[in-house]
C-alpha cells in the first residue's frame, strides 16, 4: 500500500515508518536526490533438544538507510536507530561520503513508472499474538512425533521453530513513496536413523505465514522419511544417467540460475547467458518466471528495493530467453528500463539486483508419474558444494549429491559419496520432464520435480 510523504519539519515518530522515509526525502537540497530505506523487524527462534528447551531468543531491530545522489556522485549511510537525531547525522553522513567517491553517470535515485502495485494481504496478526509458550509446545510436539515416526530414528538433533515480520518504508525526492510488510513461520526438524553400524541424517519442515499453516505431522514425516530411505545407501559405479531432482533441489539450481539472468552480472561479463536474448537456451517445456506479485511464495512483495512496483518477468519463455533482471541503474547502464528487481539485504546496504520469487511453470505428471517416464535414473535428494562446484561464466556444474536409484519407476537402492556433473547450458537443454508438484519454500526460489537427462555421475 501506498504513504503519502511526511511534510517536512518536526520528525515523524518512531513506529511511522513511512512518515520518517518521507520526512528525510523532503529534506532534499536543490540539485540532489534523497532516498530514505526505512525498516523494522521481529524475529524469534526457538530451539528444542530431548524435550527441553535448548535456546530461546527474541529480537526487534529497526534502522535506515540513506542514499544521496549529487550530480554524478552517490554517497550511501545507515544507521540502527530512528532517533531523529541519528536520522539527521547519518544523512549528513551520506552527504559527505557523496563528496569522496568517483563520478558515474548511470547513477540517479527510481522515479515512478507508471505501474500500479499488486495489492498483496502478506501480513499475519495471529501470528504477531501467538504466545511464546505455544510456539515451544509446537517445536516439543515436532521433537516428539519425529522420535515416534519410525523404530530406526535414533536421535533428533534438533526441533525448531522461527518467525519473522518484517515492515519497510521508503521515500524519495524523486516521487516514490511505498510501504511494505509481510511475515512467515516456520516449524523444522533434523532427524538420526540408524541401522547397526550405518546412521543418516535429514530434515523436514513445514513453512506458513500463520501458526495455523504448520503442519506438525508433515514436518515430522519429511524429516523421517529422508533420514530413514538412504540407509543402507552405497557408493555407486560411475555412469550417466537421468536425474530427476526433488523440488528442493530444483530450488537451488534456480537459485543458481538467478545469478545468471541478473542484469548487473550480464554488465559484468559473468553470466554465460550475455549476448544471448531471443536465442532458444533450454528444452522447449522450460518456461522461467520471477513472480514477487505471486502471494504464495514467501519473499512476495508489492514493491522492490528502490520503491518500484514489482511485477511478473518471463525471463524463458518455451526455452527462449526473453530478458534479464534489472535494477534502476543496471538498467540505465544496459539502455533499458528496470524490470522492478532491486533487491537488498536490509536497511544497512544499497539495492542490488536480483530475483525475489523464482519459479518453473508447472507440468502436468505427479513426481511418481516423472519417475514411471523416466523408467530408469537417480532421485537426487541432497547436494553439497554449489557455491564452489557452479561456475556462472563457464556453466560448468559438478557438486556432491545423495539419493536414490530407481528402475522402471520404482526406487532401488540408496546411494551416497557421488557427484552429479555437467553444465547448465546442457542441463537445461536436456530436461525430459517438469512435474506438477509446485512447491513453495521459505527462499527467493519455488521447487518441482524435474527430470534431466545424461548427467555424469561419478562413484566408484
Amino acid at each position: 500500500m501506498s504513504a503519502t510523504a511526511s511534510h517536512v519539519g518536526q520528525a515523524p515518530a518512531a513506529s511511522d515508518l513511512a512518515g520518517i522515509a518521507g520526512w528525510v526525502a523532503g529534506l532534499a537540497r536543490d540539485g540532489e536526490q534523497v532516498e530514505a530505506y526505512v525498516a523494522r523487524g521481529r524475529e524469534t527462534e526457538i530451539r528444542v533438544f530431548d524435550g527441553e528447551v535448548e535456546s530461546l531468543s527474541s529480537a526487534e531491530s529497526a534502522g535506515i538507510g540513506i542514499r544521496v545522489v549529487n550530480g554524478s556522485r552517490q554517497g550511501f549511510a545507515y544507521a540502527g536507530s530512528l532517533d531523529p537525531d541519528v536520522v539527521g547525522d547519518t544523512l549528513k553522513e551520506a552527504r559527505d561520503n557523496a563528496s569522496f567517491v568517483s563520478e558515474d553517470p548511470y547513477l540517479g535515485l527510481a522515479s515512478p513508472d507508471g505501474i500500479e502495485p499488486a495489492s498483496l494481504e502478506l501480513w499475519r496478526d495471529d501470528l504477531l499474538g501467538f504466545p511464546t509458550d505455544q510456539k515451544v509446545r509446537l517445536a516439543l510436539e515436532l521433537e516428539r512425533a519425529v522420535r515416534a515416526g519410525d523404530s530406526r530414528i535414533r536421535a533428533v538433533q534438533a526441533a525448531d521453530w522461527g518467525d519473522s515480520a518484517v515492515e519497510s518504508a521508503i521515500a524519495t525526492s524523486t516521487g516514490i513513496s511505498a510501504y511494505s510488510r509481510r511475515c512467515s513461520c516456520y516449524l523444522s526438524a533434523s532427524a538420526i536413523a540408524g541401522e547397526g553400524d550405518d546412521t543418516q541424517t535429514g530434515g523436514g519442515y513445514s513453512v506458513g505465514r500463520s501458526p495455523a499453516d504448520l503442519d506438525v505431522e508433515d514436518a515430522a514425516a519429511d524429516a523421517v522419511a529422508r533420514a530413514t530411505r538412504l540407509l543402507g545407501a552405497t557408493r555407486p559405479r560411475s555412469s550417466h544417467l537421468t536425474v530427476v531432482l526433488e523440488p528442493r533441489i530444483t530450488a537451488t539450481l534456480l537459485a543458481v540460475l538467478a545469478g545468471t539472468l541478473d542484469g548487473e552480472s550480464v554488465l559484468k561479463g559473468r553470466s554465460l547467458f550475455a549476448d544471448r536474448l531471443g536465442e532458444q537456451v533450454a528444452f522447449a517445456g522450460v518456461t522461467l518466471v520471477d513472480d514477487p506479485t505471486n502471494p504464495d511464495a514467501y519473499s512476495a512483495g508489492s514493491y522492490d528495493a528502490e520503491g518500484l512496483a514489482t511485477r511478473r518477468n518471463v525471463l524463458i519463455e518455451s526455452g527462449v530467453l526473453q530478458k534479464f533482471l534489472y535494477n534502476t541503474y543496471s538498467a540505465r547502464r544496459a539502455g533499458t528500463v528496470s524490470t522492478g528487481s532491486a533487491v537488498r539485504a536490509g536497511y544497512a546496504g544499497a539495492p542490488g539486483t536480483g530475483a525475489r520469487a523464482l519459479s518453473l511453470l508447472p507440468g502436468s505428471k505427479t513426481p511418481e508419474e516423472v519417475l514411471g517416464e523416466v523408467g530408469e535414473g537417480l532421485l537426487v535428494q541432497s547436494v553439497s558444494g554449489i557455491h564452489s562446484g557452479v561456475n556462472p561464466v563457464s556453466g560448468d556444474f559438478s557438486v556432491g549429491a545423495e539419493g536414490v536409484l530407481f528402475s522402471g519407476g520404482a526406487l532401488a537402492g540408496p546411494v551416497r559419496e557421488i557427484t552429479i556433473a555437467s553444465t547448465i547450458q546442457r542441463m537445461l537443454s536436456n530436461v525430459v520432464a517438469v512435474g506438477a508438484d509446485l512447491e513453495y519454500l521459505p527462499s527467493s526460489a519455488a521447487g518441482l520435480t524435474l527430470a534431466i537427462s545424461d548427467v555424469a555421475m561419478s562413484g566408484r
